[in-house]
């Protein structure tokens, strides 16, 4: 018996998951702790998707869950050159900062675990970064989406000036 093959025309993203971080916070109740957890995750497709989640639940199973469901809602389009990002650009969140630098072919992520897990679920293999202000998970990985949300490609730019930028 053969499987059934999907109808023409129609794809299904498949995005990756990844968890960035797992937080516990404990509550001090008459009996001792009481513990609850939190997830931060990255989605993407690795062709120019991505988007984060931040999930909270008294297990992290469901924490993990409900930081993918959300993350899933916040996806963007990132726009790409090749392997790597148009232009360098900085992104801020709260009191981070994440600088993204276009690097040559070959070079790889060079980035710390919750911006490299952004980078690389965007799709982008080649890049240099430099973290500035406070080195929270959180606020690192919105800080390097803000990034991303700022770039623009040599076709944006033509349309928005109205020119045609020669090669």
């Amino acid at each position: 018996m053969m499987p059934e093959s999907p109808a023409v025309g129609t794809q299904e993203k498949v995005f990756e998951e990844n968890v960035v971080r797992v937080y516990r916070c404990a509550t001090v109740v008459k009996g001792g702790q009481r513990f609850s957890f939190a997830a931060l995750v990255v989605v993407g497709d690795r062709h120019g998707q991505v988007g984060m989640g931040y999930g909270k639940a008294n297990e992290v199973p469901t924490a993990v869950e409900k930081a993918i469901k959300l993350a899933h809602r916040n996806i963007t389009k990132v726009h790409l050159k090749g392997t790597t990002i148009p232009h360098q650009v900085r992104g801020r969140y709260g009191a981070s900062q994440v600088v993204l630098v276009p690097a040559s072919a070959g070079t790889g992520v060079i980035a710390g675990t919750s911006v490299r897990a952004v980078l690389e679920l965007a799709g982008i293999h080649d890049v240099l970064t430099k973290s500035f202000g406070s080195s929270s998970p959180k606020n690192l990985v919105r800080a390097a989406l803000e990034g991303l949300k700022l770039l623009v490609n040599r076709e944006e730019v033509e349309r928005l000036r109205g020119v045609s930028l020669g090669v």
